[in-house]
């Protein structure tokens, strides 16, 4: 893949390779399975944007939604890509203080970098890339071999299981057509959170050891995150700022493809079921996941879910569609929880 000076402090190609390995090619996919593939999810995208717009009132996007079908590797090369546009101004900043940095270390973090996507690029089915440049934006990715294992072992109906999917990401990529302000809302918290970073390693130390005793002092080794017990006030803000959104989006099209599913699918409990029990993982895997965040993800599905629920059924759709008319109507994280102080507060009168 391309890269850019951004190369001196991750190596690009070196966690491309590393995520390759990881990941595996998964189920072989033929070139006609491709182009099937290819052709079932545009058409799911299309019949999806249809009944995802009726159903939220919400309007549709400009430009055509395009279905990009494509391999594990290709999916963390596209990953490796966006991560690097959103990170580079602070690999510039350590860049600034390190002239001479080692490329072995370049090499190490993309290694580590690429293995964690690698992990990751054997359990997605689809994505809606946020970060993606504007010639490009529309594109939603699907990866062909992890949708087929699937399919195989759980022996789920093709075309039931691609609408579903789509259904998910085209929700996404709705979100942003309705509310055009969010995608540069989200980049700002992004730039705001990698400008508080400190570059300074005495300064890193410090704030580590500060954790670890206040951790230590009051007892919650076991509830506390090192990452976030690491964090200065002002990055605690803005983390929780992006939990709660991440929530909402995640929530809202987890509840759209849901309700849709339940009307439109006729093997919709089915999908279900089985999709549960693949998330159902134990031992060495299960905190694997915890490490890296990864089921905080899941977490985010059901609070959002959960919030997106309550509004609907107290307030309607229309009440809900409130929710994107700007910054100041987002829900802050205790709101998540309880979907009636939001109303409360967004809700004339």
């Amino acid at each position: 893949m391309k890269s850019r000076s951004t190369s001196r402090f991750i190596d690009w190609g070196s966690a491309s390779r590393s995520a390759r390995s990881v990941g595996g090619p998964g189920p072989k996919v033929t070139p006609d399975q491709r182009a099937a593939l290819t052709k079932d999810f545009q058409f799911a995208v299309e019949r999806s944007e249809e009944l995802v717009t009726a159903f939220t009132s919400l309007p549709g996007p400009a430009n055509r939604t395009r279905a990009w079908v494509m391999g594990r590797g290709g999916w963390a090369d596209a990953n490796l890509r966006s991560l690097e546009r959103v990170i580079g101004p602070l690999i510039d900043r350590l860049l600034s203080t390190q002239p001479s940095r080692k490329a072995w270390r370049a090499k190490a973090l993309g290694t580590q970098l690429g293995g964690l996507l690698g992990y990751v690029s054997r359990k997605v089915v689809g994505q809606y890339d946020v970060f993606l440049p504007a010639d490009d934006e529309g594109l939603l990715y699907f990866v062909g071999p992890n949708v087929v294992a699937i399919e195989r072992k759980l022996a789920f109906d093709r075309m039931d299981f691609r609408t579903w999917v789509a259904m998910h990401e085209v929700t996404h990529r709705v979100q942003f057509a309705a509310a055009p302000w969010l995608r540069g809302y989200l980049a700002g918290m992004v730039d705001a959170y990698l400008a508080t970073v400190d570059i300074d390693a005495k300064k890193m130390v410090d704030n580590l050891q500060r954790a670890a005793r206040e951790m230590a002092e009051r007892g919650e080794w076991r509830n506390v995150s090192v990452v976030l017990a690491m964090m200065t006030p002002e990055q605690i803000a803005i983390f929780h700022r992006m939990q709660s959104m991440m929530s909402l989006l995640e929530g809202h099209a987890s509840f759209v493809m849901n309700q849709l599913g339940k009307e439109h699918l006729s093997t919709f409990d089915r999908l279900q079921r089985g999709l549960k029990e693949r998330r159902n993982v134990g031992g060495m895997e299960k905190t694997f996941q915890r490490v890296i965040g990864f089921d905080q993800k899941v977490k985010q599905y059901g609070a959002g879910e959960h919030f997106v629920a309550g509004v609907v059924q107290e307030a309607g759709m229309s009440g809900l569609n409130a929710v994107w008319s700007g910054p100041g109507t987002l829900p802050a994280m205790e709101e998540i929880a309880e979907p009636s102080r939001w109303l409360a507060r967004v809700r004339p009168g």
